[in-house]
């Protein structure tokens, strides 16, 4: 399969109209690159609150609500993109309201065949705690699709491994992003890299990038697209399977083929992924040694 990170720039939307044909080009682009899976980023759907106005925009709470309001209507855009050009859809995702006593960070996954699933963030990092206010959850899910088993760890969540091990069954594990810095953007790199070599499987990360100084939430982005697996049997001896130019608006594309996966988890000169449980024995048996 052919798999397409975005690195997205958000717009100030001036009308339902832009939004459809942006998000209709980026589609269509990718799908005529041949792309079988397309990944937006984390906060994707932020420019969705110009759509009220520079002021609901660029107020943190109000402009949760109005993402939410318009949430349904951008579901099915990219319900209808999925179907028309025959490709499997991460959307951006978007913090939304009335799910549960505080938003949630929540991105929507679509299939060719009409199916829409989503994914909630599981670990909120401190700016989105306070003063943003945006909370866990549902928990992790894994989707059997027609291109493997996927699991979506949103940003911060991939840079925990206990997460990433209870996807462990999944062949793709899908990462949008978006980070202010570019140390930002290496933490949550650096962590994908690492949840491939652990599953030894694949996984493919998307970026916000650009200025939104109409939001005080993603003013600033830094950021690539990269798919990436671990360095080891029937994949680069670097695990990067491709890495697009960093805050270069884009797809950067990936082939992959799900035999590569099964062959490194059954052949692979380390088996990262079989030995997990022997760490619970070996970490318990830590003592204290004192050296003067």
């Amino acid at each position: 399969m052919k798999i397409a990170t975005a690195a997205y720039p958000l717009d100030a939307l001036h009308s339902w109209a832009q939004y459809e044909d942006k998000l209709s080009h980026w589609v269509a682009e990718a799908a005529g690159q041949g792309a079988d899976l397309l990944v937006f980023p984390e906060y994707g759907a932020m420019e969705l609150a110009t759509l009220d106005g520079a002021e609901v925009a660029g107020d943190l709470h109000r402009s949760v609500q109005a993402i939410t309001a318009h949430m349904e209507a951008a579901n099915q855009l990219h319900r209808r993109l999925a179907r028309d050009h025959g490709v499997h859809i991460l959307g951006g995702s978007a913090p939304l309201a009335g799910l549960q006593d505080m938003p949630v960070n929540r991105a929507h996954f679509f299939t060719p065949g009409g199916a829409m699933a989503h994914q909630d963030k599981q670990i909120m990092t401190p700016w989105e705690r306070d003063p943003w206010g945006i909370a866990p959850g549902a928990p992790l899910q894994l989707f059997e699709t027609a291109l493997g088993k996927i699991g979506i760890l949103i940003c911060y969540d991939s840079e925990f491994p206990l997460l990433a091990r209870a996807l462990a069954e999944a062949d793709l594990i899908l990462v949008p992003s978006c980070t202010e810095t570019l140390r930002g953007y290496w933490r949550v790199r650096i962590g994908a890299m690492a949840r491939a070599l652990e599953g030894q499987c694949v996984t493919a990360m998307a970026s916000l990038v650009g200025a939104a100084d109409w939001s005080e939430a993603v003013d600033v982005s830094t950021g690539a697209g990269g798919v990436f697996g671990p360095p080891d049997t029937g994949f680069p001896e670097t695990g990067v399977l491709a890495a697009g130019t960093l805050n270069a608006p884009g797809w950067t594309y990936a082939e992959i083929d799900l035999a590569d996966i099964s062959r490194v988890r059954r052949d692979g000169a380390v088996r990262n992924r079989s030995h997990w449980e022997e760490q619970a024995a070996r970490a318990g048996s830590v003592t204290n040694v004192m050296l003067q």
